[in-house]
């Protein structure tokens, strides 16, 4: 394991991020989407025949966002984008999509040999998460919505525990108790129960306080199940999204190991704090390519970039930067 680089500031030791920008960042922007787009942003991302696949979210100059496939041969440029939307929103057939769809996840089922989309689809009522198959992202089937208005930032596990399907999501209740991540499961992918409190906002100053919500699908390492998730600070010129870790036990996901207590990555650059929300960088999807994790994340709700990291570095960076777990104590 390469280590991670020390700077001594004073008498305090300050650990730099694992997450390196991609140098040629934006790697898409509206103007590589070969039909009339607004901005292009929160992408999921899988690996699939030997290329990397992007399903990117396309804001339309309606405002109302479908989903568009980008293949590109190395996961850094030379992106070949579908020539109309992939999946476009369906208000007829699919009433719960009447504004847009949005902000998918895939996650490569074994055990169905099928890809499994998870996105917002945004309803009359709010917005709610709505599922969606398919072995090779030309041709979708919805299997509809799966949750209640509002819920959002889902995703699905790779594998079954005890038999049944888990996925990560974020419910918004209009109280002041926050909005945290939950983990429910299920026999069958349409019927969700069990449902939990996972990774809680925390409350007062902290970055994440009061609003957090899954980032790209869980990732699974030596060490357990990876999270990232988003944190939304409220200041007075308005929100900052910023992106922190936590790690799940690999046999039981409702149990947290451990989560940092600072965020691991933020918006610095221009592109990722001025665009039609500024101050966010958002990742829907990650990839993991040998020791390399490509994170790709919407800047500012205008373009998608890319940052990648050494999964060692990551899960390093995730021990040195968490509170010690219970029994680890010195």
């Amino acid at each position: 394991m390469t280590p991670l680089r020390n700077i001594a500031r004073g008498t305090t030791t300050v650990v730099d991020g694992p997450f390196q920008r991609h140098g040629d960042n934006p790697i898409l922007t509206a103007a590589d989407i070969p039909y009339p787009a607004n901005s292009v942003f929160n992408a999921a991302a899988a690996l699939v025949d030997g290329e990397t696949l992007l399903l990117l979210r396309v804001e339309d100059h309606r405002g109302l966002s479908h989903l568009t496939v980008a293949r590109s041969a190395d996961g850094r440029g030379d992106w070949r984008v579908d020539p109309a939307p992939t999946l476009p929103a369906d208000p007829v057939g699919h009433p719960e999509e009447l504004w847009g769809i949005e902000d998918p996840r895939i996650t490569w089922m074994e055990d169905l040999k099928a890809y499994l989309v998870a996105y917002t689809a945004f309803s009359e009522a709010g917005p709610l998460v709505s599922l969606a198959t398919t072995r090779d992202f030309v041709t979708l089937t919805r299997l509809g919505p799966v949750t209640m208005p509002e819920n959002k930032d889902a995703a699905l596990f790779p594998v079954r525990f005890g038999g049944r399907y888990a996925m990560l999501n974020r419910p918004s209740p209009s109280t002041p108790a926050g909005a945290h991540v939950w983990i429910s499961f299920s026999p069958d992918l349409l019927h969700w129960g069990d449902h939990q409190i996972l990774l809680p906002c925390r409350q007062g100053g902290w970055w994440d306080a009061n609003k957090i919500g899954l980032s790209p699908p869980p990732l699974l390492t030596d060490e357990g199940w990876l999270l990232m998730y988003h944190g939304v600070r409220h200041t007075i010129a308005g929100g900052i999204y910023r992106l922190g870790l936590a790690l799940l036990d690999r046999d039981n996901p409702s149990k947290v190991l451990r989560r940092a207590d600072e965020w691991v990555f933020g918006p610095e650059e221009p592109y990722e704090r001025y665009g039609d929300v500024g101050n966010v960088v958002f990742p829907c999807g990650w990839v993991l390519d040998g020791d390399e994790l490509r994170m790709y994340y919407g800047a500012a709700d205008s373009s998608m970039a890319l940052a990648t990291a050494q999964l060692p570095e990551v899960l390093e960076w995730l021990e040195l930067h968490s509170p010690p777990a219970p029994g680890e104590e010195d």
